[in-house]
């Protein structure tokens, strides 16, 4: 009972250095999430250089993360809050790479744990989603077309995927989401390209017939009507 006041003072070091450690990942994991949304919202309006800042700063707080928990406080590294702010980073970081045209990260190089990189890039497909509605809405078909491509891609390797979810931390149900985003993505985009297809129709055939000009831009067909009664 001599060494009680001892072995406590040391434990209540302890306590104290994970207490400050885990303050300051919570700092970090917040300042992480939302330079990753501001990345990805600069990608969505094109402005590079405000997303290529988002993004450095982005990797300098996933990688003081790293390295003030990855040896001394595995356990806090690898809780929710942290692992979910660096699945946002994975988010991100792929998200800007795909719609730039650009190779796709690698888990080892965000230096990030495969099923957080997984689950990142799972949660990609939604803001391609997005990019891709915008570039149909600006005429630009075949970049959508491009985008689909990766979304299709990217579901085809998470549905091999098939761990218990105490490996892959819950990627079953990013899967299952992905899918119906791809499967309304595909939707959006074939009724978009049939609609494209009947107006290059329609104008070719207005050309041909006499009195008749090409078909106006943006020009809505209206269903024909029943002949009047008598």
């Amino acid at each position: 009972m001599d060494k009680l006041e001892q072995i406590a003072e040391q434990i209540r070091q302890t306590f104290d250095a994970r207490t400050a450690a885990r303050d300051q990942a919570l700092a970090q994991a917040r300042a992480l999430t939302r330079h990753c949304a501001n990345a990805i919202r600069a990608a969505h309006r094109d402005e590079t250089p405000v997303m290529q800042e988002h993004l450095d700063e982005a990797q300098k707080l996933a990688a003081a993360l790293h390295a003030d928990l990855f040896k001394k406080f595995p356990d806090l590294y690898y809780a929710g809050y942290t692992q979910d702010a660096l699945k946002e980073f994975a988010e991100a970081s792929i998200t800007c790479a795909l719609v730039r045209g650009l190779s796709l990260p690698s888990p080892e190089g965000l230096s990030l744990p495969e099923f957080t990189y997984l689950n990142g890039l799972a949660e990609s497909i939604g803001e391609m989603r997005r990019r891709s509605l915008d570039m149909l809405r600006q005429g630009n078909s075949a970049e959508a077309e491009r985008l689909l491509g990766h979304m299709d891609d990217i579901f085809s390797i998470l549905v091999t995927m098939d761990y218990p979810d105490a490996v892959t931390n819950g990627l079953r149900r990013q899967t299952d989401v992905a899918r119906s985003i791809l499967e309304r993505t595909r939707g959006d985009l074939t009724f978009s390209l049939r609609g494209e297809q009947l107006e290059r129709s329609i104008s070719r055939l207005s050309a041909l017939l006499p009195g008749t000009g090409p078909l106006p831009k943006n020009a809505k067909l209206a269903p024909s009507l029943p002949p009047e009664e008598d």
